[in-house]
């Protein structure tokens, strides 16, 4: 990191520059936000197609969204892909089931 004010290199603990002496501050890191990408395309792959594609467009905007600056916009995509993925997942149990449920009735009544 560099001072703003004279340009000089300043140590990595450094409160205060030593060549001109104006006080460092030191910019925020951006808070984490996650962005649900693997639970996303292990539900597109495993559950349900659709929906699962929905998750991964919005878990694929979390990042460019935070390096646009846009926490809001990030933390809405974020939740929205965490929404879509249990959408999905939730759609894909419900098939598996109701398929499971076809297939012991069929066996049933074939025999």
């Amino acid at each position: 990191m560099h001072c703003t004010n004279c340009g000089q290199p300043l140590p990595a603990n450094a409160t205060a520059c030593l060549s001109c002496g104006k006080r460092v501050v030191r910019p925020a890191a951006p808070p984490a936000v996650p962005n649900y990408l693997v639970p996303a395309i292990l539900v597109t792959l495993c559950c349900c197609v659709p929906f699962g594609i929905v998750a991964i467009v919005y878990a694929a905007q979390v990042n460019s969204k935070l390096a646009a600056g846009d926490l809001p916009g990030a933390v809405d995509a974020s939740n929205k892909a965490k929404m879509w993925s249990w959408i999905a997942f939730g759609v894909g149990g419900a098939f598996a089931l109701i398929y499971g449920a076809f297939m012991v009735l069929g066996a049933l009544g074939g025999a």
